[in-house]
């Protein structure tokens, strides 16, 4: 438990999924986390509490990623009631679903607000929060890095997007010994896709090792990035997809 023992992290997105899976974990290893959410205070505030359970301060605060303003206060209150910020895990996201035809300009800017936007609003918030050491790691997709099936063109803009979001803040950061990466699962056992799903099958068919992952597959990947061993990794892409990418 005593890996993070001291310090405190904000994971958007985390009252379900890979999010909340992430701040369990996160707790696990002695942080405090703040959890956000936009609509599920019930379920945010089950997540703060089991991180409570863990000895270690829990919080959930509403933040709804198409409001960025609303996102970089939400980084300030994590900071304001932990008395520090020292991680910042950008994990809130949408999924649209759809070919060119069917996708429009508004669902385009409603992607790039809460999967693109959000994430810089988030890391410019936290970066002013943070002293060294800190560490801003952002959930993005292996779809982001090759589309094997149309209808994801916008999912995966949104995501390839932040690769390059994460090499350029790896070097607006890197001075002050704060390490910015990308973490890029490929299917994982959640709500939003499940194991059991219509698409699973393909999915399964595409992976070297043709089974889901799970929430807590990531979220140990992004507690060694939250830690003392990956001090000097940074501006990297780590895909955890089964093979799908191989």
């Amino acid at each position: 438990m005593s890996r993070l023992e001291g310090k405190a992290a904000l994971v958007t997105g985390g009252s379900r999924g890979i999010g909340a899976a992430i701040a369990r974990r996160l707790a696990a290893d002695g942080a405090d986390v703040a959890v956000t959410y936009a609509r599920s205070a019930e379920k945010a505030e089950a997540v703060a509490a089991e991180i409570r359970a863990l000895g270690c301060k829990g919080l959930a605060i509403a933040a709804d990623n198409t409001d960025a303003s609303a996102v970089a206060a939400a980084v300030e209150k994590a900071a304001a009631d932990f008395g520090r910020l020292d991680i910042l895990v950008n994990n809130a996201g949408i999924f649209p679903y759809g070919t060119l035809e069917e996708m429009s300009l508004e669902d385009f800017d409603v992607t790039v607000a809460v999967n693109t936007r959000a994430v810089f609003a988030a890391s410019k918030a936290a970066a002013g929060q943070m002293g060294d050491d800190g560490r801003i790691v952002s959930i993005g997709s292996n779809l982001a890095e090759r589309v094997p099936w149309p209808g994801i063109s916008l999912y995966a803009l949104s995501k390839a997007a932040l690769i390059g979001l994460t090499k350029g803040l790896a070097r607006d950061l890197g001075p002050r010994g704060i390490t910015v990466n990308i973490v890029h699962p490929g299917s994982t056992e959640t709500d939003m896709n499940p194991a059991d799903g219509p698409q699973s099958d393909l999915q399964r068919s595409a992976m070297a090792i043709p089974r889901y992952g799970r929430p807590e597959d990531v979220a140990g990947l992004v507690a060694w990035l939250a830690g003392p061993e990956a001090r000097s990794v940074t501006g990297a892409a780590l895909t955890i997809d089964g093979g799908t990418n191989a």
